[in-house]
């Protein structure tokens, strides 16, 4: 059996590509606030109206930077459907 030595850096380097390259293969995004389309897609919703009123309602977080923009909290979407999750028997 071979031994390979690395030096920290070198060692952290190789570890943050490995987690980026895993990222990049399983579509696995950390950012805390997602576009509405990236909403839609979590909550498996087509309507931008059913989006709003999930918003209006206050059963998921959102950020308005701009009159425009909204921008929803990753964790709130999670946490919503944890909360309407069914047990199995």
């Amino acid at each position: 059996m071979g031994v390979i030595c690395l030096h920290d850096a070198a060692f952290y380097a190789l570890v943050e590509e490995v987690v980026g390259r895993l990222r990049k293969e399983h579509n696995w995004e950390t950012e805390q606030w997602i576009s509405d389309e990236q909403a839609m897609q979590l909550l498996n919703i087509r309507s931008r109206t059913t989006l709003q009123k999930l918003r209006d309602e206050g059963r998921i977080r959102f950020s308005q930077p701009q009159k425009k923009i909204i921008l929803y909290d990753r964790s709130s979407i999670n946490a919503y459907l944890e909360q309407n999750a069914k047990d199995t028997f």
